[in-house]
């Protein structure tokens, strides 16, 4: 990687980062000087996964991403969509795709615990985070506390379960007087909506879809509830992949960081591209335009974000939401 490569790469970081509020200077004087680093490329194609929402739907759907790195002589192919992370993770492992989308990192340490050959290469830090517990309005559950003996579906290790855990301990309600359902989110939407289940722990859109068509509320939100950032968005590939093709790896990431300043930047014409996949109710897109997400992104070699990040990692392992400790720096690459 050369000087000028180096630099539009530090650029592209503090686009977002300006857009989130961070401030730029430091980050490009603290990455200025480190060494370029050899690149590998065995690949001219990636195929990358994608699921409704997220900021690979966008980059799918505008076309500037798969603009941006045939200008690299790169051709990009699209996988999925899933439902959630924990799947996109499952077709990287299994070699149908290089990149999972940017999902949940506590399912995708789950893998890394498993054995699943995976590391991160990014990570996303977006706000406000909308991930929430939400109860229909005639259920007569008004509280965190009034869960206690009823049904909650989660996805196993992943947003749903870490969140339903942190509200649980927060209002002192001892978990085993909760139970957890564990269903990935299409069969958990209409579990919730026949009142199988009277509470559902669950992330943007699928929650607001949920609120808006069963006349429920919000019993606790991640953005306004959660003490602390447990969770993150993140990218994964392969192992072997990041090590034979970290020139891919490195345009990916580039190629999403435009992406995520131009959503970061238009919320209303990111949620129409979104709503007109996942096919929502406009009152479902206008309050999601309403929270004027932003995106701010950090790669293996920010060390601020890393010790955030391990942080959380101890926090799940400490609740057996992740079923051992993980030093996430080993399962971290720097490109």
């Amino acid at each position: 990687m050369n000087d000028v490569s180096l630099t539009r790469r530090q650029l592209l970081l503090a686009a977002g980062g300006l857009l989130a509020g961070a401030a730029a200077a430091p980050l490009l004087s603290a990455q200025a000087a480190e060494p370029p680093r050899k690149l590998t490329r065995n690949t001219d194609t990636v195929r990358i996964g994608w699921g409704y929402g997220a900021l690979p739907d966008i980059a799918r759907q505008r076309g500037v991403f798969e603009k941006t790195l045939a200008a690299k002589n790169i051709k990009v192919e699209w996988v999925g969509p899933f439902p959630n992370h924990a799947p996109s993770i499952q077709a990287v492992v299994g070699g149908s795709a290089d990149f999972g989308f940017w999902g949940s990192t506590t399912p995708a340490l789950a893998a890394m615990l498993a054995g699943s050959p995976i590391v991160f290469t990014g990570f996303d830090v977006y706000s406000p985070r909308s991930t929430a517990i939400i109860v229909k309005k005639s259920s007569g559950i008004n509280s965190v506390a009034d869960l206690a003996g009823r049904k909650v579906a989660v996805n196993r290790s992943g947003l749903g379960e870490f969140l339903l855990i942190a509200a649980l301990e927060k209002h002192h309600v001892d978990r085993d007087k909760v139970e957890f359902v564990y269903l990935n989110p299409p069969d958990a939407a209409p579990a919730f909506a026949q009142g199988r289940v009277e509470a559902w722990s669950m992330w943007s859109p699928a929650v607001d879809i949920a609120r808006y068509s069963n006349d429920a509320k919000d019993i606790f939100n991640e953005g306004r509830d959660l003490d602390f950032l447990i969770d993150y968005s993140s990218l994964v590939t392969r192992r072997k992949f990041s090590e034979e093709n970290s020139e891919l790896v490195r345009a990916v990431l580039d190629a999403y960081y435009v992406e995520g300043a131009w959503q970061s930047a238009h919320a209303a014409d990111s949620e129409l591209l979104v709503q007109k996949e996942a096919k929502y109710p406009d009152q479902v897109r206008d309050y999601l335009t309403s929270l004027k997400r932003v995106n701010q992104f950090h790669e293996p070699d920010d060390a601020a974000f890393m010790a955030q990040f391990q942080r959380a990692a101890d926090w799940l392992a400490q609740r057996r939401i992740i079923n051992a400790p993980i030093k996430v720096a080993d399962y971290s690459v720097k490109v």
